[in-house]
């Protein structure tokens, strides 16, 4: 099969917009990372205010339980659909310009699920909505990954964080628009806002693109790589770390508060805070993940997050006592608040942006598939033991983690000499009949 045309001219598309980048302003570092948090913060509080308004779109097309989780699988469809091929965009037209055109494509799409009428044009629109967001997904995680290699510091959990507070914004703003706007109005209000914020991110993202420092191509160069050198493997286990941890945050988004509820005689309340409690230690534990990983390193916190939240699912599932469950969720996101960002980034510096969608899809089809697996394995051995996978798939994460070479996991460099005095360096290791990238450092010139 050939390549779509917007590959095959790799030249001319690609000249041209190269052109185009190099002429724009190259912005500071810090004006980078806040774009780049403030897009992880609006695909959040996008993606956050339709999970608010998913009961008033479910009323409004008529849809059942067996038809909505239908249509919301097309969500998770359109998302992997879209990935690979928005890694080739970055690598091919720059990081920045990608992420910009889905931060814009995102709004648009915001306001789609409200526009249905029917279980088929939902489905539709949830496709279309799941696209985009999977595009700023991995366009997202590409530029955050260079903003990385610029500051030569781990910052990819705090901006993880940015989606994880974005993310409950919009739940709540989501959840007292209710009360007073149809699912429409409150579609347009929101994609109006995420426009605003892309007005100022734009230039921004597209200015980061002319950096004559950002390779586009993965760390180790192809015409250096013999076949079986290539890093897919270490792609396709970082993918199934994150993987392993998003089916835990989908089981217990969608599964938590039920089994708080039925299993343990929670209210309504209590239902909620389990997963509240849940979002955020995540955003906190994320907050503080450039410093976790700068004290104890990748691998340590990779393997030790995966292993704190095994710990806490169990102790959600467990217990008969309601307050050591809660403990337990926040646990759970505590332990995960990490695995997921590390695992990108570490794709990212392997790979590339081609890397970071490999990873991203794998990673993903966890997230896809937790929900529905959890829902199988509860109407056969009850819910507590189908949400005990999630402590079982965490420790699969950290036994992953652990059969990683200690190259492809880095531990961060201290040193950070001037920006203006550095070039980026790949020290290649032999670790019997692999090659794999030491570390992407920034060593002085002298």
């Amino acid at each position: 099969m050939s390549a779509p045309f917007f590959l095959r001219a790799r030249e001319p598309v690609a000249g041209l917009v190269r052109t185009a980048a190099s002429r724009a302003p190259l912005p500071s570092l810090g004006r980078l990372r806040t774009a780049v948090c403030a897009l992880f913060a609006l695909d959040g509080f996008v993606f956050g205010s339709w999970a608010a308004r998913v009961p008033g779109v479910s009323a409004q097309v008529g849809a059942d339980h067996s038809t909505l989780g239908l249509a919301l699988l097309c969500l998770s469809l359109g998302a992997l659909a879209v990935m690979a091929v928005t890694g080739a965009l970055a690598a091919r037209l720059g990081a920045g310009l990608v992420a910009s055109l889905a931060a814009v494509a995102l709004c648009v799409g915001a306001v789609l699920p409200g526009l249905a009428t029917s279980v088929p044009q939902l489905c539709a629109a949830l496709l279309a909505f799941g696209a985009v967001t999977g595009m700023v997904n991995v366009a997202a995680n590409s530029v955050g990954v260079q903003v990385e290699g610029r500051a030569r510091r781990p910052l990819l959990s705090g901006m993880h964080a940015a989606f994880s507070f974005g993310g409950l914004g919009g739940a709540l703003v989501g959840g007292l628009a209710a009360a007073h706007l149809d699912v429409l109005p409150h579609f347009v209000v929101v994609a109006g806002l995420g426009l605003l914020v892309t007005a100022w991110v734009v230039p921004v993202l597209v200015g980061a693109d002319g950096d004559p420092a950002v390779a586009r191509e993965p760390v180790l160069p192809r015409a250096d790589r013999a076949p079986m050198d290539r890093p897919t493997a270490a792609l396709v286990v970082l993918g199934a770390i994150a993987g392993a941890t998003a089916y835990g945050e989908g089981a217990l988004t969608d599964w938590g508060a039920l089994h708080l509820r039925e299993d343990l005689g929670a209210s309504s309340l209590l239902g909620a805070a389990g997963y509240a409690g849940f979002a955020l230690t995540m955003a906190c534990g994320r907050l503080a993940g450039g410093q976790l990983v700068t004290r104890f390193g990748e691998r340590r916190l990779l393997v030790g997050g995966s292993l704190l939240a095994a710990v806490g699912a169990l102790l959600v599932v467990v217990p008969s006592s309601l307050p050591v469950a809660l403990a337990g969720f926040g646990l759970v996101g505590l332990g995960l608040a990490n695995v997921f960002p590390l695992a990108i980034a570490r794709a990212g510096a392997l790979g590339g942006a081609s890397g970071i969608a490999l990873a991203t899809t794998v990673g993903y089809t966890g997230l896809l598939g937790g929900p529905p697996a959890i829902g199988f394995l509860a109407s056969t051995a009850g819910l507590p033991v189908a949400l005990g996978t999630v402590a079982l798939l965490a420790v699969v994460a950290a036994v992953l983690t652990l059969t990683l070479d200690g190259a492809t996991v880095r531990m961060p460099a201290l040193r950070r000499p001037a920006w203006t005095d550095v070039l980026p360096v790949v020290v290649p290791v032999r670790r019997g009949a692999g090659v794999y990238a030491r570390d992407l450092r920034l060593l002085a010139v002298s």
